[in-house]
């Protein structure tokens, strides 16, 4: 049994250290991360896993991107992340679909994120989504996904994957 709660600031220091359990060293070396720095989360999406003891054993953070000159506003999934004892359990598919869903209903159209096809499909992510997009060096483009979360949400959207700036709606 798991509780999805918002993550508060009084848990970064747990979703940093699942993280870093989760992911290779040097994870912050990646061009996503360049896209986060000095960009708040955006508020609402950033979730955390609780078991019956309370430990923290899964998280999902999301991030305001833009695409393309035009700077059409969309979401970054990620990381999402999941205690290597719990993983094979749904939890990281139900912080996925919480976290879309909650993404949808504050308005937001489509998300953008790196990762293995195979996976996130069931989830409504896909290449071909994303096939007009370009991610910042060295992200293999293979691993760029989006998925649309209204009809048409990327028609007529391409270009690079870059930061939202301050002061950005």
């Amino acid at each position: 049994m798991f509780r999805l709660l918002p993550e508060r600031p009084g848990d970064q220091d747990e979703v940093e250290t699942l993280y870093d359990l989760a992911f290779a060293p040097g994870r912050q070396a990646l061009s996503s991360y360049r896209l986060r720095d000095g960009v708040p989360a955006v508020d609402g999406l950033s979730r955390v896993a609780r078991d019956e003891f309370d430990a923290l054993v899964g998280a999902i953070r999301f991030w305001p991107i833009r695409i393309g000159e035009a700077g059409a506003p969309a979401l970054l999934l990620g990381p999402v992340a999941v205690h290597p004892t719990r993983q094979g359990e749904g939890l990281g598919g139900l912080l996925i679909a919480d976290g879309v869903e909650r993404a949808r209903e504050q308005g937001w159209t489509r998300v953008v994120l790196v990762g293995d096809e195979p996976y996130y499909r069931r989830f409504g992510f896909s290449r071909a989504a994303a096939e007009a997009l370009a991610f910042p060096p060295p992200t293999n483009p293979a691993r760029l996904l989006a998925r649309p979360l209204v009809e048409g949400a990327f028609d007529g959207i391409g270009g690079l994957v870059r930061r939202w700036s301050a002061g950005a709606d």
